[in-house]
């Protein structure tokens, strides 16, 4: 059994203390195996803030981490910074590499980087990002939970939200579904939710899920929908393989994050050899 914690957008220079509290008693209640961190980890990239997002994560260690960067975490009103160094604060604290992965017996997580320092809030996957994807995933084992993270969504539940897609993201989805993904988490809009991505792309050739997170942190919550993170629970020992995705949204009554949504995934086997192409 793997559990991880999906903690997307805390935009640390807004974070509300009596959140990052209860964020921190529910990690010591239910200790995960994997911490994904979904981007936007700063409101504005700067250096102080970097540092206060890397003094929280230091206290889950030794909790491994993949943390990829978010649109807020490349300088914003620095256009030197921004066209030439656009991830060196993030770098700082969290190491360069910018695409991390992670990978246990049961469990392969990869991360991909799809800001863009010519872009405001847009996020885009280029072809080479997503061939090298699907080479990881098509390496990946029978066993494995194969989970890939981008910061902007692949999937949306609103008509509004359709203009933060991900750029590029009917290729990657089609790609990385004919080589085994199980999961695409994200974040970006601050709206958790689950989404069969085999419904709304027509040919999935396997069933495949989009996981998006609200914002763990900060007080720019949308909606009726306070602070949020996802637990995602996985055992490769079923006889069918399957996943369940819990929504943890803070309650201020209790000052505490309480389960309020689940969603059992069913997920299928790995993809046959002959059903994969090395088409792009």
């Amino acid at each position: 059994m793997s559990l991880l914690l999906q903690i997307s957008d805390p935009h640390f220079g807004t974070e509300r203390s009596m959140v990052v509290a209860a964020l921190l008693r529910l990690i010591d209640a239910f200790p995960p195996d994997l911490v994904i961190v979904s981007g936007d980890i700063t409101q504005r990239a700067r250096r102080q803030q970097f540092a206060a997002a890397r003094a929280f994560f230091d206290t889950l260690r030794p909790t491994p981490m993949v943390v990829v960067p978010g649109n807020h975490d490349i300088p914003l009103f620095d256009p030197l910074a921004r066209l030439f160094y656009p991830h060196r604060n993030h770098q700082r604290a969290f190491g360069a590499e910018l695409e991390p992965s992670f990978e246990l017996d049961d469990l392969l997580v990869i991360g991909v980087n799809t800001t863009r320092p010519y872009r405001h809030t847009d996020g885009e996957v280029s072809m080479q990002q997503i061939r090298r994807v699907a080479a990881r995933l098509e390496a990946a084992r029978e066993s494995q939970l194969r989970v890939v993270i981008t910061h902007q969504p692949v999937a949306v539940t609103r008509t509004q939200d359709e203009k933060n897609l991900l750029r590029g993201h009917e290729r990657a989805v089609q790609r990385w579904a004919r080589a085994g993904a199980d999961l695409i988490v994200g974040g970006h809009i601050h709206l958790p939710y689950v989404l069969p991505l085999h419904d709304i792309f027509a040919g999935l050739p396997r069933r495949m899920w989009a996981v998006q997170a609200g914002t763990a942190l900060s007080h720019r919550v949308r909606g009726s929908i306070d602070n949020s993170v996802n637990v995602i629970r996985y055992s490769s020992e079923a006889t069918t393989r399957g996943t369940t995705v819990e929504r943890w949204d803070y309650v201020e009554a209790s000052e505490r994050f309480e389960r309020v949504a689940q969603h059992d995934l069913a997920l299928d086997g790995a993809p046959q050899p002959d059903a994969l192409t090395s088409a792009g």
